[in-house]
């Protein structure tokens, strides 16, 4: 029972809001029209059925008063023609009848007889005002049945029965006219109840409209704001929600652009990074194949030549050749695993190991780097991943200096900020214009910047470079670690 209650529910307070609204007024008026309609047939009732025992008692009396002279000098005849004269001067007079004091019927309106039941109905000795009155149902409906006394009962009793059947007749009419009259204030009430509904329920109209736009991604368009009340306030806060939702929505766009491009460059810059490690053991494995074996295979013959010398000044200078071709071993070995990774990196940390980068690097391309190191304590390491990225691209900026900046002084500063290292290389090249670079360079010309981005990401810190045509460059790295120097 109660499910599909609340399913009818459901559905009664799921229409629109215009047929809510204009449902309400009708369900006023129509509440108000039967309510009125009620309370004015109760009190039409009461009026015409006081009305209508006030006839019946006036016409008892004038019967009774008229009837004495006939009862006490016994006209029956006269009494009879006076009971039928009276009854057929008045529609709503059903019966008359006259009791002497024995209760002895003396005259009716009855063709033949009086109906046995209709004597005792409404008998006794007690009248109350002078009459009595009593309700009886009959085939035509209900009877008001009144009882006057002729000389205090001495004479006998007049009873006058009144068809309340015309009083129905009126109250249904009067009723009928009513309902009719509801209907048409209901109508009415209905088609005025209508502009203002519609006035009311354009703008959310046009709101659910918007949201649905916006639902599918539109946020171009605005909803009107008519007034000042609280729909034009939910209008406002709409259009405010829209331009927050629209930048929203252009900030994830950007960001799931730059989220795109930087994943396209991570997987360039891991391939990259795998045909560098590549590349990498080629060029060892060459170095080692062409410099290192040679000269160890030189060695060998060398030491072969010695063992068969006859003469000790021979031996002595085929020895001398000999370790000469070991310093060029070593050195290349040295070479080699500088390039690979310095081992100052791993002995004296960080400030060291980019100073003796810096000045070697310089030698080799002929650049004047200038390193300078500030708030270090040389002392305390820092975490070997901050340290090893910091190299790395400290590294990778002097590598773009040589390559691309055309420059004549370099600079490399790495200071204690804060909680944070602090590393810049700055030069006097002919610079770029970084935004140009960055967005619109092909891919592999932005691979090392966006390394040293992710370098400096990876370990929470920043990284930035300023540059414009004809000014150079600077890069920043700022990387913290939390407290350890």
């Amino acid at each position: 029972m109660r499910r599909p209650l609340r399913r009818v529910v459901a559905r009664a307070l799921g229409v629109s809001v215009r047929v809510k609204i204009m449902g309400i007024a009708l369900g006023l008026v129509l509440l108000l029209g039967v309510g009125a309609v009620l309370h004015s047939q109760r009190v039409s009732r009461a009026t015409l059925t006081r009305e209508l025992d006030e006839r019946a008692v006036s016409i008892a009396r004038d019967t009774a008063v008229r009837a004495a002279d006939f009862i006490l000098f016994e006209d029956l005849v006269s009494l009879r023609d006076l009971v039928l004269d009276t009854m057929a001067a008045s529609k709503d007079v059903r019966y008359i009848f006259v009791l002497d004091a024995r209760a002895n019927i003396l005259a009716h309106t009855f063709g033949h007889f009086l109906p046995p039941d209709l004597q005792p109905a409404n008998s006794g000795g007690e009248y109350a005002g002078g009459f009595r009155i009593q309700r009886l149902a009959s085939e035509e409906g209900i009877l008001r049945d009144v009882a006057v006394p002729i000389f205090g009962g001495r004479a006998g009793v007049v009873r006058v029965g009144m068809s309340a059947e015309r009083l129905e007749r009126t109250l249904t009419r009067t009723t009928q006219q009513l309902f009719l009259l509801i209907a048409a204030v209901s109508l009415l009430g209905v088609l005025a109840a209508y502009l203002p509904t519609a006035i009311l329920t354009r703008p959310l109209l046009e709101l659910r409209n918007l949201t649905r736009a916006v639902g599918r991604g539109d946020f171009s368009s605005r909803a009107r704001v008519r007034f000042g009340d609280e729909i034009g306030q939910l209008a406002a806060a709409f259009n405010t929600m829209v331009e927050n939702l629209e930048r929203a929505d252009a900030e994830r766009s950007r960001l799931l652009d730059e989220l795109r491009a930087k994943e396209q460059m991570r997987r360039e810059l891991l391939e990259k990074v795998i045909s560098a490690q590549e590349d990498e053991r080629k060029r060892v494995a060459r170095e080692l194949h062409d410099e290192t074996s040679q000269s160890l295979a030189s060695l060998m013959v060398g030491l072969k030549v010695l063992e068969s010398a006859d003469r000790l000044e021979e031996a002595r200078g085929k020895a001398g050749e000999l370790r000469s071709v070991v310093d060029d071993v070593l050195r290349g070995v040295h070479d080699l695993a500088w390039e690979l990774r310095p081992s100052l990196l791993d002995s004296l940390g960080l400030a060291a190991a980019i100073q003796r980068s810096a000045e070697e690097y310089g030698e080799r391309v002929g650049l004047r780097i200038d390193c300078q190191v500030a708030d270090l304590d040389h002392h305390r390491r820092l975490p070997p991943e901050v340290e090893t990225a910091v190299y790395r691209i400290v590294q990778e900026a002097l590598t773009n200096v040589a390559k691309h900046a055309q420059a004549t002084r370099v600079s490399v500063v790495l200071r204690h900020r804060g909680d944070s290292l602090l590393a810049i290389v700055e030069d006097d090249g002919r610079g770029f214009d970084v935004e140009a670079v960055l967005g619109t360079a092909p891919v592999e010309k932005r691979l090392g910047l966006f390394g040293m981005s992710e370098r400096a990401a990876l370990l929470g810190g920043r990284f930035s470079i300023e540059s414009a045509p004809g000014r150079g460059s600077t890069v920043f790295v700022e990387v913290p670690f939390e407290g350890t120097l």
